[in-house]
């Protein structure tokens, strides 16, 4: 078996000008030096997510749930990841709705599958966001990691697209050590057994 796991890198926010592709491009690069991955970045800018649902929900629907086609990479790519990273900013409190509609668009994808956070912000460095997230999807049964990255103050702790903070390169060692060890043990138990979800 490939010693690798696959990890999608979401990038959340959608927003005209956004800073998400900068914080994602350097999580990737912390994943790829990291060796334990091999490493998709999934941008949510680039996927059709509508906010419109079909009356039954993705729990129930199983393999016929129907999504758009411009959602189909997405799908696809949540399918294939042994663990997700996410990429968020804070948005009144909160996180973007482009992030909610993907993952509600979604269900079995996430099931028994570790998700860590890495957010960006102003004073809270989108822990806000976060928190909020860390319920949504513990709600379908992912599992989410304890240690994340936090950037307060992005606009002036980030230059030429890398983190000021000297330990920042630490903390997502740490992140992506535990995030390696969940997605070994949770597709080990995949393979073993059917999640009772």
């Amino acid at each position: 078996m490939d010693d690798k796991h696959n990890l999608a890198i979401i990038v959340g926010s959608v927003r005209e000008g956004r800073f998400g592709p900068v914080v994602s491009s350097w999580v990737a690069d912390q994943a790829r030096a990291h060796g334990g991955f091999d490493v998709n970045v999934v941008d949510l800018a680039q996927v059709e997510i509508p906010l419109a649902l079909p009356a039954a929900p993705p729990k129930f629907a199983g393999d016929g749930y129907l999504r758009p086609d411009g959602m189909a990479a997405l799908t696809s790519a949540l399918e294939a990841a042994d663990a997700f990273i996410v990429v968020t900013p804070e948005y009144n409190h909160s996180y973007p709705a482009s992030l909610k509609a993907a993952i509600d668009w979604h269900f079995t994808q996430w099931t028994a599958k570790p998700v860590a956070f890495v957010s960006y912000g102003g004073a809270a460095g989108g822990r806000h966001a976060v928190l909020h997230l860390e319920n949504v999807l513990t709600e379908l049964h992912a599992v989410t990691i304890r240690d994340g990255l936090a950037f307060p103050n992005y606009f002036t702790a980030w230059q030429d697209g890398r983190p000021l903070d000297a330990e920042a390169s630490g903390y997502a060692k740490t992140l992506l050590d535990q995030l390696a060890w969940w997605a070994g043990v949770l597709r080990s138990a995949r393979e073993t057994a059917p999640y009772p979800a």
